[in-house]
């Protein structure tokens, strides 16, 4: 039997690269990393895998046709966990035209290539190909906001706020288009906020981080109080292997930690490890300030995981208190990364 070849679109970003980390222990699974190294990717993140010889790197942007076409020929990918995309909201707002090229235009590029590949035509995939699947990886943030109380599940309807949280959404409408107009055999993950390891220092968290060991500001929008449900990076890759793996094909499955936290709990929990595994003069709290809101800045996010846990048997190995103590540590063993 030959080895499941995976193609990871986004491999060298945050989540995609401890996904990669995680399924390379299975002897059986050759992996492919398509990764275009904008700003959001670093080889630093694969920096262990370098060498092995059941990975392959390729430099290449997913809306590259004749690049994605060159590659299916040539690897005939069992799967595709498809993690690429612009991610950052004030980029979206300040650049909007890249997220609709990457997260739409590039998510077309990917399925329909594998739709070609691994299909006859509609409804009936080609026997060399009967177990293929691919997984597209999204965001909470399609659904909008929530108000005080409530939960985003799998039947929530879409609200997107962002030219980010937009671009989402139509992805996830073209994923969902190629499984009921071609039976495609696809499966959406939608997370809450990811931490961890390899995080990408504009992100909230390794920018506390940062800002605090800097001697800088410590910038927190608003008045501190939106919240988000926070999923440590590791337990949503669990998520996704067994979405991709055993996960209905057509469905969707929400994937978050019920770890909600105000922002700034985010920085007084940070600033009070600091204080502990890197002191200074004063505490870190001092250096928090109070910054502009974002435009549109979306209240709440908190997402219900009950699909995922009852069909597939998934669970969050962290809580917050747990995981952040674990990022905060691995940013200080690798400062370069702030």
């Amino acid at each position: 039997m030959k080895n499941k070849t995976v193609l990871i679109t986004g491999g060298a970003g945050f989540i995609g690269s401890n996904y990669a980390h995680m399924i390379i222990q299975d002897p059986d699974v050759h992996i492919v990393i398509l990764d275009k190294l904008t700003y959001a990717g670093d080889l630093r993140n694969l920096q262990s895998l370098e060498g092995h010889p059941r990975l392959d790197f390729v430099e290449g942007d997913i809306c590259d046709e004749a690049l994605v076409k060159d590659l299916f020929e040539k690897y005939q990918f069992d799967q595709v966990v498809h993690f690429a995309a612009e991610s950052h909201v004030d980029n979206s707002i300040t650049g909007p035209a890249e997220f609709i090229r990457t997260n739409i235009v590039g998510t077309f590029t990917l399925i329909h290539r594998a739709y070609l590949t691994w299909m006859e035509g509609p409804f009936h995939l080609k026997e060399a190909f009967d177990h293929a699947r691919f997984l597209h990886v999204s965001t909470d943030e399609v659904y909008g906001s929530l108000g005080p109380t409530g939960l985003f599940t799998e039947e929530t309807a879409y609200a997107p706020n962002s030219p980010y949280s937009a671009s989402k959404a139509s992805s996830d409408f073209v994923v969902r288009s190629y499984f009921h107009t071609y039976g495609m055999p696809v499966v959406t993950t939608n997370c809450s906020n990811n931490y961890g390891p390899h995080q990408h220092k504009e992100k909230l968290i390794p920018t506390i981080i940062r800002s605090a060991i800097g001697g800088q500001p410590i910038p927190i929008y608003g008045d501190g109080k939106n919240v988000r449900d926070w999923l440590y990076v590791g337990d949503h890759c669990e998520g996704i292997k067994l979405a991709i793996d055993k996960g209905r094909t057509g469905e969707t499955y929400n994937i978050g930690g019920h770890n909600e936290r105000e922002n700034i709990y985010i920085a007084h929990t940070i600033c009070d490890l600091l204080d502990e595994l890197h002191p200074a003069q004063s505490s870190y709290r001092d250096q928090i300030t109070y910054v502009n809101d974002r435009p549109g800045h979306d209240f709440r996010y908190a997402i219900d995981p009950d699909k995922i846990v009852n069909e597939l048997g998934w669970k969050a190995q962290e809580n917050f208190e747990s995981g952040i103590r674990k990022t905060v540590q691995w940013y200080l063993d690798n400062t370069d990364r702030l």
